[in-house]
């Protein structure tokens, strides 16, 4: 006979495999959960309170994070330490969002190379996965707590666009937390589950899931055919979402009162207090024909017709996304069947007008869209979970599939849980000058050391052309076919040498060694993530000395002396440094490092490009 918990809090029964749904959000995050007793998808929530935490994470003077509401409030008092919108830098490097750097007012270090951005708080580096991992552990001990037992597997969503680094490294920032993150699921595709869409295995469909959040902007156009969800074509803007509703009224607000943005950005309280207002005035329009409220002994007022004479400029890019997205997928606006709307500003109703003018239907509304991708999450962990029988759910890998690389790392191609058959490829390059041959060697397990994990194959791609380093574009390719054999291939794009080795099925473990595996993994998240921040922060800072010395001994002539000795003394500060077992203290170093080379290799570049205009080589 199975036993049931019994929650004695609230008197209701807990089921012995609980799978949470996140929706990890650039503005908002939360946790959903199939009510044991109703079997619908509800978002946990404490009393009175919303089921919304801000995905905001503040570091005190001592570096101890806070998530969340408490957060919120140091968005203004304490800019510098306070991190918003960490999932736009997810799986980014610094040379993807340095046009939009400024956006953010903490410190994004500028380290100009290809790596993961990092985020300077004090003398402390995070990546964006581990921000991400605070937030994720909130959102944990929040559902633990109202749930009164632990939370250890989730389904966490993320935008249809995400490519496969940004997966990884949300799959990363779970396992951090102490989460075992069964599926990464598109959110689009949540959004429809929630509506029950896809859930009948003959039903054929096709769907637009509009997705208008605090401060992103997507469309994706989805099939679905047997239960499977297929995404046709996805659109948006990544810098457009509600703030901009808010920042619009501030704006004529702003005008009516003789108010500048110099005079707010020297009051950043008044500031604040200004957004605040017009993020009560959208919200009142939406049921409303007119807002007004005292500010500051000022009465500021605002009626429907002015708001959406505002925002209509807003609401057309966002018509011009789904135009783009409809001929992407190579379809017409009645072609199709459903129309989904997800993120609080689609409550707003000028919004809900244009998007249903444009496919020339009634939008699906009925799910709270703040709420809605949680709660299709959730749907997707109980169908994990085998509580959804009506669903079949295809074969799956058991484990993480991927290649040794710098420093004895594991880079996870394949994540455990992911459908076959697959296929996934990646690029990797050369570390040292005229390299020839590189060695694959394909390992299974979830630790961030290889050495932790299961070696499957190892071959030597040879023949590569002698180049300099970081020249050669191997192409390293996981194809798991319909019986679970991986073939990996790898191939140097530029000279066409390949070479492929064949693995067999699911590579001989049983259950309770899978388990077991699964296990360390989360035991040992934290620690391997320390293991994996060191490794890279010296490999990161071995290349940047070799580059720099032979930056120098090509370009001397072109340093002065004070600039030669410099460079020297934060060399062999960087070269102590790697010989400690502290990251922040070799990320401080390389960093000071770039800021001492970064006027003289401007004054190289600047030299070279003037040599070329005189019709000079370089």
């Amino acid at each position: 006979m199975a036993k049931i918990g019994i929650n004695i809090a609230t008197g209701s029964l807990q089921q012995a495999e609980m799978i949470v749904g996140i929706d990890l959000g650039t503005t908002n995050s939360l946790v959903a959960i199939i009510h044991p007793e109703t079997k619908q998808p509800v978002a946990l929530r404490e009393f009175n309170t919303s089921s919304l935490v801000p995905s905001i994470v503040h570091f005190d003077e001592f570096g101890n994070p806070t998530v969340g509401e408490v957060a919120r409030q140091f968005l203004e008092l304490d800019p510098q330490r306070t991190i918003f919108s960490a999932k736009r830098l997810m799986g980014k490097s610094y040379k993807d969002i340095q046009d939009n750097a400024g956006y953010f007012a903490y410190k994004v270090i500028d380290d100009n190379t290809e790596s993961l951005v990092k985020v300077q708080v004090g003398d402390q580096f995070f990546s964006p996965i581990e921000l991400s991992s605070f937030i994720l552990k909130e959102l944990k001990q929040r559902a633990e707590h109202i749930l009164k037992t632990p939370v250890t597997k989730a389904v966490i969503t993320v935008p249809a666009y995400f490519n496969d680094a940004q997966r990884q490294a949300t799959r990363d920032a779970g396992k951090l937390a102490g989460l075992d993150v069964m599926r990464i699921v598109n959110e689009p595709t949540a959004a429809s589950l929630a509506y029950g869409l896809g859930l009948k295995a003959d039903q054929e469909a096709t769907i637009a899931v509009y997705d208008l959040g605090g401060g992103t902007f997507d469309v994706s156009i989805l099939q679905i055919s047997n239960g499977i969800f297929e995404v046709l074509s996805t659109n948006g803007d990544t810098y457009l979402g509600g703030d901009d509703l808010d920042r619009a009224i501030m704006q004529f607000w702003m005008q009516a009162g003789g108010i500048t943005m110099e005079d707010l950005k020297q009051h950043q309280a008044l500031a604040q207090g200004l957004r605040l207002k017009a993020e009560e005035a959208k919200k009142h329009l939406s049921s409303h024909d007119r807002f007004s409220t005292d500010w500051n002994g000022e009465v500021l007022s605002i009626t429907k017709t002015e708001f959406e004479g505002l925002i209509a400029p807003l609401i057309a890019k966002t018509i011009d996304c789904c135009g783009r997205a409809l001929a992407d997928a190579k379809l017409t606006a009645d072609k199709i069947d459903t129309i989904v709307m997800v993120g609080g500003s689609t409550r707003v109703p000028a919004v809900k007008e244009a998007v249903s003018a444009f496919f020339g239907k009634p939008v699906n509304d009925s799910v709270n869209p703040d709420e809605v991708v949680a709660l299709g999450a959730a749907i997707q962990a109980d169908i994990l979970a085998g509580n959804n029988k009506d669903f079949l759910l295809l074969d799956i890998t058991p484990l993480s599939l991927g290649i040794e690389t710098m420093g004895g790392l594991m880079d996870v191609l394949v994540p455990r849980n992911a459908k076959i058959p697959t296929s996934v490829g990646r690029q990797y390059t050369t570390h040292v000058d005229g390299q020839g041959s590189m060695r694959i060697s394909v390992y299974q397990g979830e630790r961030d050391l290889v050495k932790d994990n299961r070696k499957l194959a190892e071959f030597n791609l040879t023949g590569i052309p002698g180049m300099p380093a970081g020249l050669p574009k191997v192409e390293v390719q996981f194809l798991i076919d319909a019986d679970g054999i991986l073939i990996v291939k790898a191939k140097e794009l530029r000279s066409g040498v390949e070479q492929s080795i064949e693995v067999k099925p699911q590579f001989g473990l049983t259950d309770e060694e899978v388990e077991q595996m699964l296990l360390d993994s989360l035991t040992n998240a934290k620690q391997d993530m320390v293991t994996r921040a060191l490794v890279e922060a010296r490999t990161e800072g071995e290349q940047i000395l070799a580059v720099t010395e032979k930056f120098i001994s090509k370009n001397q002539s072109l340093l002065t002396q004070s600039e030669l000795v410099d460079t020297a003394a934060a060399m062999q500060a960087l070269q102590m440094a790697l010989t400690m077992e502290d990251k922040n203290l070799i990320q401080s170093k390389i960093e000071e490092l770039n800021e001492i080379s970064r006027p003289f290799a401007e004054r190289a570049m600047d030299q070279a490009v003037s040599g070329a205009l005189k019709g000079k080589s370089i």
